[in-house]
């Protein structure tokens, strides 16, 4: 096989993989004919990948097997410090006995040495839509935006090649190179699934992953790859036992109930609530596995409910059940683990000790399930199940004493959180992860309007420390990214999240938080599979149907915006905030008098309460009271310097009275903040006052343009 028309180049530029285990084109020799530089390599004799795609969608074990290949051969060329570059289904052969065989190592190297140049004009040719559409279905963003490239690259382009066996398309098409372009840096592919009912739920996971964004999100090398491939192989060959088949394409769920504090002492009770919450963040790091989220759990507590009709409630098959006994160091911890959907006890165990064994116990608490559910560990997910980030035993007694406050979320609470996790850092020194916490109770702080500028510098200073300890944990990334939220950095705030997400996927308060965000930007298409994630995971939460509504609003889709705020107003009618959205969600769809009944209700009901205040000040607007409307304005306005949402409502209710000065400063602050939905703001009727102003029409400019440049 000769490869001629290269340029000239020494020997010692063309790398040989001397790896026999690397299936890549093998080079016998390098010459020079009429000035001409040309390789000698290896017959090969069978087809490219590229003619198989076109005759028929790949078979799933076949799919895995050559990923095994090409993930081993990008193994040994990464090794070598070779990046391919070029991964397409144009440059894979695979021979007549089945051996995959990538081809093309040696351009890439000869590519590499003159990379920036490459790297800068790929990115202009994309721009201008001149690059061959074959090459560019599967370059990775980083590639395309003419960025510095490493073997993550080629791991995207691994992902690209995998999803079209699987699925018979490239995963990012358009009519034009700026269209693909668009797709890859902007959009997600559709789900392989809904392309091929055959596609395995964890081989959709894998691809996923390689197909990440975010290179820091993606897989990390190759290895990593081939160990998910081999071991989702040795999965879906093994024999499974009748008591555990399930139908194929459905992804486990499950849900742990508060386990119930069986001591003497009720002040044991954090002790049970943070077992309930470690062993749910144990399961909730894992990809394969839905995992109901504990603020859902907790409304369980001391329930009578039966377990099919609580399964049915989460939409869940399986619940862990327990209940522990401590007395001094004794403890004492049952679990048992039942499919809902039969009754059927899966599992069960006690486990006797002392304190000094609550680790352990948490950890085969885990793994058990883990077998239970025939669920299969990345190295990632095994290793973080072994972790024990606290691990002195008075210290994490501190720990969940603090986690156990911060779940009130009120003032004294939050306060008695930060000094339970100061005890536990005085018994251990510098932990990332009592820093996180700490860090999140300053942002608690923040979000309640307590001392906001000093509670967010001190958390600023607890993220500081993390930082020193090169923290990549969850905790960490949910840190950086509340408080780059405050400081209104929503772009860099999202990669925080998504980087916290990418190992706690079942995490509810970082999908909460990048729904948030991607809302706030005006990127309803990119926050709906995230909402959608997190009220599979925590369907109880009110503030959770909320976002659905507020995502529907910004499409102005007001009565399907109606129907999710008066859910959550349904499942919790006493809450207020929850009374005042359902109460805005009704003038914003024009049901003006139901909606004063309610807000008139909720002014007198909480009169010292923002949300309370917000609704005295809707009900003056609505009525014209322009003097009323200014002065409960006026009292609004500190929340409203640090929270968009309230900047947001004295636009409108100043608007509302004819006030355009004022609406338009707060709409002005609430842009500077990050938000740019300029989709509802443009068409809402509460603003109908500003539509033809100028300076409305400039600042929505401003606002689109925010949200178009805004990388999802």
């Amino acid at each position: 096989m000769v490869e001629a028309g290269l340029p000239s180049a020494p020997v010692g530029a063309i790398p040989v993989l001397e790896d026999a285990s690397a299936p890549g084109s093998r080079l016998f020799d390098v010459g020079d004919h009429d000035g001409a530089t040309f390789l000698v390599m290896e017959l090969l004799e069978g087809e490219p990948l590229r003619a198989r795609l076109g005759q028929a969608r790949a078979a799933v074990p076949a799919i895995i097997d050559t990923a095994i290949q090409l993930a081993d051969a990008l193994e040994a060329a990464h090794a070598k410090g070779v990046v391919h570059r070029d991964i397409k289904p144009e440059n894979i052969f695979i021979t007549a006995r089945g051996t995959v065989k990538l081809l093309d190592f040696g351009i890439a190297k000869l590519v590499t040495e003159r990379a920036a140049a490459t790297e800068a004009a790929t990115a202009t040719l994309a721009a201008t839509g001149a690059v061959a559409l074959g090459t560019l279905a599967y370059m990775s963003p980083e590639q395309i935006r003419g960025g510095p490239l490493d073997g993550r690259s080629d791991l995207f382009s691994l992902g690209a090649v995998v999803y079209e066996m699987a699925t018979g398309t490239p995963p990012f098409h358009g009519i034009t190179s700026g269209a693909v372009v668009g797709e890859i840096l902007t959009k997600a592919p559709t789900a392989p699934i809904r392309l091929n009912p055959e596609v395995p739920a964890d081989l959709e996971r894998i691809v996923n992953k390689l197909l990440e964004k975010d290179r820091e999100l993606r897989y990390q090398s190759a290895r990593d790859v081939r160990v998910d491939l081999e071991r989702l192989r040795r999965t879906l060959t093994a024999p499974t036992p009748e008591s555990a088949v399930r139908t194929r394409h459905e992804q486990p769920s499950i849900v742990v109930l508060p386990i119930v504090n069986l001591s003497s002492d009720p002040e044991n009770t954090f002790f049970a609530d943070g077992l309930t919450e470690e062993i749910t963040a144990d399961l909730s790091g894992i990809g394969s596995l839905r995992v109901i989220s504990r603020t859902s759990a907790m409304q369980y507590k001391a329930t009578t409910r039966p377990l099919p009709a609580i399964a049915r409630d989460l939409n869940v098959r399986y619940v862990l059940e327990g209940s522990v006994r401590r007395a001094g160091n004794s403890l004492r911890i049952t679990a048992q683990l039942i499919d809902a959907a039969t009754d059927a006890h899966l599992w069960a165990e006690k486990y006797s000790g002392t304190l000094d064994d609550v680790f352990d116990i948490q950890e085969r608490v885990s793994r058990a399930i883990v077998q239970a559910l025939r669920v299969n560990l990345t190295a990632e997910e095994d290793d973080r199940m072994s972790a024990r980030p606290v691990a002195n035993l008075a210290a994490y007694d501190c720990y969940l004493r603090a986690r156990h406050e911060m779940w009130r979320f009120d003032e004294a609470s939050i306060a008695r959180a930060i000094a339970w996790t100061q005890q536990a850092l005085d018994i251990v020194g510098d932990n990332d992860v009592l820093y996180a916490v700490m860090g999140m109770a300053f942002c608690g702080f923040v979000r309640a309007g307590v001392r906001p500028e000093a509670s967010l510098a001190q958390a600023e200073a607890c993220a500081a420390k993390v930082d020193t300890l090169h923290s990549r944990s969850p905790a960490a990334y949910l840190l950086r990214g509340s408080i780059r939220r405050h400081r209104c950095d929503l772009q860099q705030a999202a990669r925080d999240f998504k980087m916290a997400l990418a190992d706690e996927p079942n995490n509810a308060e970082g999908l909460l938080e990048l729904a948030y965000v991607y809302l706030s930007a005006g990127k309803v298409p990119a926050a709906r599979p995230v909402i959608a994630r997190l009220l599979e995971v925590d369907p109880l939460t009110t503030v959770n149907h909320s976002l659905a509504g507020w995502a529907d609003a910004i499409e102005l889709r007001f009565d399907d915006a109606l129907e999710h705020y008066r859910t959550a107003y349904q499942m919790a009618p006493e809450n207020p905030l929850c009374r005042f959205l359902y109460a805005y969600a009704l003038t914003a769809a024009r049901h003006t008098d139901e909606a004063l009944a309610m807000l008139d209700e909720l002014a007198t009901d909480w009169p010292d309460a923002a949300t309370g205040r917000l609704a005295l000040l809707f009900t003056r607007a609505l009525r014209h009271d322009e003097a009323g409307s200014v002065e409960v304005a006026r009292s609004l306005a500190d929340a409203a310097r640090w929270d968009d949402f309230f900047a947001h409502r004295l636009a409108e209710g100043y608007a509302l009275v004819g006030r355009k000065d004022e609406a338009l400063h707060w709409l002005e602050h609430a842009f500077s903040k990050g938000s740019s939905y300029y989709q509802m703001l443009s068409a809402i009727w509460l603003l109908s006052s500003l539509h033809d102003d100028v300076r409305f029409q400039e600042l929505m400019a401003r606002m689109k343009q925010q949200c178009e440049n805004f990388e999802v």
